[in-house]
C-alpha cells in the first residue's frame, strides 16, 4: 500500500513537471512562428511597384528615350525606366526580342541606348518557391506537435529512468582514466596479500572451481578515513584488468520507496553483463545500518535497498565472476545479515601507516613535484605520526602551495615542516598579537606542559613548543613518540594526566590565579580520568565497566548512556575521578616547584623566541638527546597537544 501511494505521488509530480515543460515549449515555438511569419510577410511584398505594359507601349517608350534597361527571362521582360520605376511585359514566343521590337517599329538608334540583359529562368525555383511558401507553415506546425508528443513520452518514461543505477565505470575499454595497480598503493602489505587471491580468482577462476573452492562474494574494507580503501579497491580491479563499477551508498537512497532497490537490481544486472567485474560500494554504512533500530518500518527506503542487496548477493552462482567490494569506517553499526558467511564474509582491515609506510606514501605523492636536493622524507615521516595517506597527500600539497607562494622553483624541507603544523593545527594567525601579559601567561603555560612531560617516565619526548597562534590554538606543545604503542599502562595514563595539568599548575605557581587558557586541558583531563574509572577499570572500584552506551543507529552517533549502576556507585565514580585529577595536580605541582628555575628559564626563552625546537629544549633542561623515533603511534591525538587560549 505504501509503495502504491508513493508511486502515485511520484506520477503526479511527473505530470506537473511535464505540463510545465509543455507550456514552456509551446510559448517558445509560438514565438518562433511569429518571427518566421513576420519575415515571410516582409519579403512577400515588393519593394517597388511594378506595372505590366504591352509590347507596342514598350516600343513607343523606347522611341521616347524613357527606357533604361530591359531584362529578358524567356518570354518575360523586366523593364527599368530612367526614373528607376519598374514595369513588366511579354515578347512574342519563339522570336528574339530585337526582331519583335523591329517588327513593331522601334528606332534602331534609340534601341542601341537601351541596356538589354538576358537571364536564364530558374525553372525549379519558379514552382518550388511558391510551394515552399505554402508548405513551410504546415511543416512548422508539424514539428511543433511532434515535440509536444515527444516531451509527453519522455515524461512518462522518466519514472523508469529514475531506477537506473548511477555507477561510475572504470577500467573498461576506451576509458580515459589511468589504471591503478598495487604499485600505486604504498604500505598495506597485509591487506594487499589478502586481496591478491581475489585478483587471482578474477584472472583464473577455473583454478579455484576445479578444486571445488568458492571465492568470497563480498569483501569488506574497514579502516579509518583516509587510509586508502577506495584506492585499494580500484587497484584490485586494475591488477585483474576487469571493469570497476563505483557507486556510493547514499546514491541508492531517494525519497521514493522502491527506487533504491530498483537501482540495486539495475547495477547488478549491468555488472553481470560485464563480468568478470567488481562492484564497489563506498560508505556501505549509509544503507547497511542495523535494521529495526531506527525510525521507519518495513517500508523504509533504506531497509528496502539493503534487503535488495542481500537478495542480489545470494543470487550469485558459484562460477559467477562478480565480486562486491564495500568500504566503511563504521563496521560496528552494520547489519549482521551483511556480515554472515556467503556475503561480506571476507573482512580486510586497513591500519594507519607506520613510519616506513608513511615514507613510501610521501614518495608516491612527491612524484611530479620539483623537490630540493637536500629533501629528507624520512624526517617528514617521523614528524607525521598518526597521519593517514590522505593526510600525507595534504601535507605534500600544502608544501607545494607554500613554495609557490614564496616564488620558489623547488619545494624545500622548510615548506614540508611548516605544512605539517598547518595540517595539524591550521595556518599561522599573524594578526593575533598577544599583549605582553598574555604572552607571558602563554609562555609559562606551555613551559609547564613541556617540563612536566619531560620529567615523567612514560611520556613521549617533546618535539616543539610554541606560543605562535595557529588555527584556534594560541600555543601548542608537540610531542614525539619513540616507539609504537598499541597498549597503554595505568602509569602512562597518569603521566599524561599530570602533563595535561602542567600548564594549569604553572599559571597558579607564577601568577597565583587561574586563567581561561587551561579550559581545554581540564576538559581533556576530566574525560581521561572518567575513562580510567568507567571503561579501563583502573580505579579502586575494581575491574568493572560502568555504563552502557546507547546509539541510535540511523543517526550514527552516540546520543546517550544508560546507567547500569546505582546513585551510590555514581557518587563513588565521581569521587574516584576527582581523586585522579587531584593526584595529577599534586604530581605536576611537585615537579614544577622542584624545577622552578628551569620553568622560568624555558618561559623566558619562549617569550624571547616564541618557538623552541627539541634540541634547544633538551639543552635547556640538561637532558641527553633522545634517539630518533623509528615507529609512529596509531592515534594522532597522542602526537600533538593543542592548547587553546581564551584570554
Amino acid at each position: 500500500m505504501g509503495d502504491s501511494l508513493n508511486f502515485s505521488k511520484f506520477s503526479v509530480i511527473l505530470k506537473e513537471y511535464s505540463m510545465k515543460n509543455l507550456i514552456k515549449n509551446f510559448i517558445f515555438i509560438l514565438l518562433i512562428l511569429l518571427v518566421v511569419s513576420s519575415i515571410f510577410t516582409a519579403f512577400s511584398k515588393p519593394f517597388k511597384k511594378e506595372t505590366e505594359i504591352s509590347l507596342t507601349q514598350l516600343v513607343n517608350e523606347i522611341n521616347q528615350g524613357k527606357v533604361k534597361k530591359i531584362t529578358v527571362s524567356e518570354n518575360k521582360l523586366e523593364i527599368v525606366y530612367q526614373d528607376e520605376t519598374l514595369a513588366t511585359s511579354r515578347k512574342e514566343t519563339e522570336m528574339a526580342l530585337s526582331q519583335s521590337l523591329i517588327n513593331y517599329g522601334v528606332s534602331a538608334e534609340k534601341l542601341k541606348s537601351v541596356e538589354v540583359e538576358t537571364k536564364e529562368n530558374g525553372a525549379l525555383w519558379s514552382w518550388l518557391g511558391p510551394l515552399l511558401f505554402a508548405l513551410l507553415p504546415l511543416l512548422l506546425f508539424g514539428v511543433f506537435f511532434w515535440m509536444i508528443f515527444r516531451q509527453a513520452k519522455v515524461g512518462a518514461m522518466q519514472a523508469f529512468d529514475f531506477t537506473k543505477a548511477r555507477a561510475r565505470l572504470f577500467g573498461a575499454e576506451g576509458h580515459s582514466k589511468e589504471r591503478i595497480t598495487f604499485k600505486d598503493v604504498a604500505g598495506l602489505k597485509e591487506a594487499k596479500e589478502e586481496l591478491k587471491e581475489i585478483v587471482d580468482f578474477l584472472r583464473n577462476p577455473k583454478k579455484f572451481l576445479q578444486m571445488g573452492a568458492r571465492i568470497p562474494r563480498g569483501v569488506l574494507l574497514m579502516g579509518s578515513p583516509g587510509t586508502g580503501k577506495t584506492l585499494l579497491a580500484r587497484a584490485v580491479a586494475g591488477e585483474a584488468h576487469v571493469p570497476f563499477f563505483h557507486i556510493s551508498g547514499s546514491e541508492f537512497v531517494e525519497m521514493f520507496v522502491g527506487v533504491g532497490a530498483g537501482r540495486v537490481r539495475d547495477l547488478f544486472s549491468t555488472a553481470k553483463k560485464a563480468a568478470p567485474a567488481i562492484i564497489f560500494i563506498d560508505e556501505l554504512d549509509a544503507i547497511g545500518r542495523h535494521r529495526g533500530a531506527g525510525l521507519g518500518g518495513g517500508h523504509d527506503e533504506r531497509e528496502q535497498t539493503l534487503n535488495q542487496i542481500l537478495v542480489e548477493m545470494d543470487g550469485f552462482e558459484r562460477d559467477t565472476n562478480l565480486i562486491v567490494v564495500a568500504a566503511t569506517n563504521r563496521p560496528d553499526i552494520l547489519d549482521p545479515a551483511l556480515l554472515r558467511p556467503g556475503r561480506f564474509d571476507r573482512r580486510v582491515v586497513l591500519d594507519m601507516p607506520d613510519i616506513n609506510d608513511r615514507e613510501e606514501i610521501l614518495k608516491i605523492h612527491c612524484q611530479g613535484k620539483p623537490l630540493a636536493l637536500n629533501i629528507n622524507l624520512r624526517e617528514i615521516a617521523e614528524r607525521t605520526p598518526g597521519f593517514a595517506g590522505a593526510d600525507l597527500a595534504n601535507v605534500v600539497n600544502e608544501a607545494a602551495i607554500l613554495a609557490a607562494r614564496r616564488n620558489k622553483n623547488q619545494v624545500t624541507q622548510a615548506e614540508f615542516l611548516e605544512s605539517i603544523e598547518k595540517v595539524l593545527l591550521g595556518p599561522e594567525r599573524k594578526s593575533h598579537v598577544l599583549s605582553k601579559r598574555e604572552k607571558e601567561i602563554a609562555a609559562y603555560h606551555e613551559a609547564g606542559h613541556a617540563l612536566v612531560s619531560a620529567s615523567l617516565p612514560g611520556n613521549e619526548p617533546v618535539r616543539k613548543i610554541s606560543i605562535v597562534a595557529r588555527g584556534v590554538a594560541a600555543g601548542y606543545t608537540i610531542k614525539m613518540p619513540t616507539e609504537e604503542r598499541r597498549i597503554k599502562t595505568k602509569s602512562e595514563f597518569l603521566a599524561e594526566l599530570a602533563t595535561l595539568l602542567g600548564g594549569f599548575v604553572a599559571e597558579k605557581i607564577k601568577f597565583g590565579e587561574m586563567t581561561t587558557g587551561a579550559s581545554n586541558d581540564l576538559e581533556k583531563a576530566s574525560e581521561l580520568a572518567r575513562k580510567l574509572v568507567k571503561e579501563y577499570g583502573m580505579s579502586s572500584l575494581g575491574p568493572i565497566s560502568f555504563g552502557e552506551k546507547e546509539e541510535l543507529i540511523f543517526l550514527g552517533k552516540e546520543i546517550s548512556e544508560q546507567r547500569n549502576y546505582s546513585e551510590k556507585v555514581a557518587a563513588e565514580i565521581d569521587k574516584e575521578v576527582a581523586e585522579f585529577i587531584k593526584d595529577a595536580e599534586n604530581q605536576a605541582r611537585k615537579i614544577l616547584m622542584r624545577k622552578k628555575g628551569l620553568l622560568e628559564k624555558i618561559a623566558k626563552r619562549l617569550i624571547e623566541k616564541e618557538t623552541i625546537e627539541r634540541e634547544e629544549f633538551e639543552e635547556l633542561i640538561g637532558q641527553r638527546k633522545a634517539e630518533k623515533p623509528s615507529h609512529a603511534p596509531i592515534n594522532r591525538e597522542r602526537a600533538v597537544r593543542i592548547k587553546i587560549k581564551q584570554v
